[in-house]
């Protein structure tokens, strides 16, 4: 038997099957920054409300039907858009918390038991760009 998935109020994207989570307060940004990273090239997987899954050790994230494909634009709309069906989940990004550390330390946020790691909010024009290379490559130190 299969655990009730995880709901989280997070928007989620993909580069490849490799997922970023994006997580926060209303109005923090969740939807902004997955559009940036989808401007890069990343593939929403759910914008608003994402579903989080454990299977075989892994977790793996996934919009609930209803709203899948679709991306809340603020001001503009909401957009149409090609949605992955899920996505391993790479990286945990919370937006209700600012990073203070230049080189800060390794975090991690623990979903369904299994541990995923995190970044903080950075504010600059460089943490979207920052984030793609994060799920791209990873982080190395």
């Amino acid at each position: 038997m299969t655990a009730a998935p995880l709901r989280l109020h997070a928007s989620t994207v993909a580069l490849g099957a490799r997922a970023a989570v994006i997580f926060g307060a209303s109005g923090s940004g969740k939807s902004a920054l997955a559009l940036q990273l989808m401007a890069y090239g990343a593939t929403l997987v759910a914008d608003d409300r994402t579903l989080i899954v454990a299977r075989a050790g892994t977790l793996y994230a996934a919009a609930p039907a209803p709203i899948r494909g679709y991306i809340e634009a603020r001001g503009v709309g909401l957009l149409g858009a090609v949605a992955l069906d899920e996505a391993e989940v790479a990286l945990a990004v919370d937006l209700d918390h600012d990073e203070a550390d230049r080189l800060p330390p390794t975090r991690h946020i623990e979903w369904c038991g299994i541990a995923v790691p995190l970044v903080l909010r950075v504010q600059s024009v460089h943490f979207a760009a920052a984030l793609w290379q994060y799920i791209k490559a990873g982080r190395v130190a």
